[in-house]
């Protein structure tokens, strides 16, 4: 590969960064105004998850799809393709009057960000040669930092002035930049020798997880008795099966079975499950934690966070050295087991008096949660790049990308339906003594489904409805503590795992 100008260099690196711009800080601010969503468009818990969901489903299920189109189709084309699609959802978003719109919306947004994500990388592989491509990698990495912790700040400054679709909104500017320098300054690349699409995997997984996604959301409130919810986790289930059996004796999987031959690669990826599935949960729950019941303002909620992404981008470079002084297995191992005890941190507060108590209440847990992702996520990586073959190393990267995501599907749509159920028992457990009628415990066992968002029923009069509210406040801090407590046993769980699976030494597949 010859050597590419350092002007064109410098535009591909700014389209790749404006680009993937979007995705980080639509992804970091997102949870920051979840609360302001469900406000704005009336929406109920499940509608929320589903918000968060719609957009995970399809990211997670077709993002090798859009590794693989890019390779055949040109990588340029279908990164453009995926902005595009991304900035219409995003459009459609920030101009939604109900959740039915947003929902939709956000799982064009995912099938936009499943041509775009692995697009940014791939075309900066092509387009440096390998000399160069350190460096404009590690720029590239840099700036993804950068916009990862500007996510909140941007949320929460957006949301502080009653401006949530702002958020949506911020994602066309950056794509007219980065559309117009793909167009006039990035060469097209493409993979002459790439393999044929795997459609019919692609199919499978996402048949799958959207029938276990809609089967446990909806759970809550039609019931697992439902025969809908019954039919819908069948075919899940099945689905993914298949999938499995698909990929076993596919030509050209979009899964190979066969990297999970390595032990290590096997190990980072079931830990990865674990981990980024309890991280999915923890990062939704803490933000409405923070504005539904602990009053926190939406600055306020983007500067609780900060600890955590700050220590995670300040710790990473240092933690990458960490593999070839100890090996894999150490830092997969301490790493989520401090991540597991900083979600249980932030389980002991309970209900606080506003932000001027984040010091000692919520902060070190949150710190403790960073310090342990700093020292996890770039030993992973070394880990899963490590374990296979040069050649294989793309697609490793890939699949381990797709398993994070997965996680974060499954997780949010199983432990958010416990979630839900949780809630509405510890609502009715606490509202017992309060005299209501029949109705109007049916009204607060309806309005259950919002979560810490849950009203009182109209009609009753300011010392019920404020017993209610009480009782509200406290239902959801058992809640949360339930489901933080599970996403800590789910980190422990991956430090277990990593112990027991992942290779002290790095062995490579040839």
């Amino acid at each position: 590969m010859e050597k590419i100008a350092p002007q064109t260099g410098r535009w591909i690196l700014t389209a790749t960064i404006l680009a993937s711009s979007m995705a980080f800080i639509d992804g970091s601010a997102l949870n920051i105004v979840l609360s302001d969503i469900q406000d704005g468009l009336n929406a109920s818990g499940a509608e929320m998850l589903w918000i968060v969901d719609g957009y995970l489903l399809f990211l997670a299920s077709l993002i090798l799809v859009g590794g693989s189109l890019g390779d055949h189709l040109g990588r340029k084309r279908i990164f453009m393709i995926g902005i595009v699609l991304f900035t219409i959802a995003s459009f459609l978003c920030g101009i939604s009057p109900n959740t039915e719109l947003m929902i939709v919306a956000r799982m064009v947004q995912g099938v936009g960000g499943a041509l775009m994500v692995p697009g940014s990388l791939a075309i900066i592989s092509a387009s440096f040669p390998p000399g160069e491509r350190g460096k404009a990698i590690g720029t590239w990495s840099a700036f993804s930092s950068v916009t990862t912790v500007l996510g909140p700040v941007l949320g929460g400054a957006m949301a502080e002035v009653d401006f949530w679709r702002g958020i949506f909104f911020i994602n066309i500017p950056l794509a007219v930049v980065a559309l117009w320098i793909l167009v006039n300054y990035v060469p097209e690349s493409r993979d002459e020798q790439a393999k044929k699409l795997d459609l019919p995997g692609a199919l499978l997984v996402t048949l799958g997880l959207a029938g276990l996604s809609y089967g446990f959301i909806e759970a809550p409130g039609q019931g697992f008795d439902n025969p809908g919810i019954i039919a819908s986790l069948i075919v899940g289930f099945a689905a993914l099966i298949l999938f499995v059996m698909v990929e076993s004796r596919s030509q050209h999987p979009m899964v190979p079975l066969r990297l999970f031959e390595s032990p290590t690669f096997s190990g980072t990826n079931i830990m990865t499950f674990f981990l980024y599935g309890a991280l999915a949960v923890a990062t939704l729950f803490l933000p409405l934690n923070f504005a539904q019941v602990q009053d926190y303002r939406r600055i306020e909620i983007s500067l609780a966070l900060l600890p955590f992404v700050l220590s995670l981008t300040l710790l990473s470079r240092w933690a990458g050295t960490l593999v070839d002084r100890y090996g894999p297995r150490l830092p997969l191992t301490v790493g989520p087991a401090i991540v597991g005890t900083g979600f249980f941190a932030v389980t002991l507060p309970g209900l606080t008096n506003g932000f001027a108590e984040f010091w000692t209440t919520y902060f070190p847990g949150i710190l403790i949660m960073g310090i342990g992702m700093g020292i996890t996520v770039a030993p992973l990586t070394t880990a899963v790049m490590g374990s296979v073959s040069s050649r294989q190393a793309g697609v490793a990267s890939g699949v381990n990308n797709a398993v994070a995501r997965t996680a974060g599907v499954l997780a949010i749509a199983i432990l958010g339906a416990l979630a839900l159920f949780s809630f509405r028992s510890a609502l009715e457990d606490r509202t017992e003594s309060i005299q209501l009628s029949q109705e109007e415990r049916d009204t607060l066992k309806k309005n259950a489904s919002d979560l810490g968002n849950t009203r009182p029923p109209e009609s009753l009069d300011e010392t019920a409805q404020s017993a209610i509210e009480s009782a509200v406040r406290s239902a959801f801090v058992e809640t949360f503590r339930l489901v933080l407590i599970l996403t800590a046993i789910l980190a422990w769980l991956s430090a277990a795992l990593a112990w027991l699976t992942v290779d002290q030494r790095l062995v490579v597949l040839e």
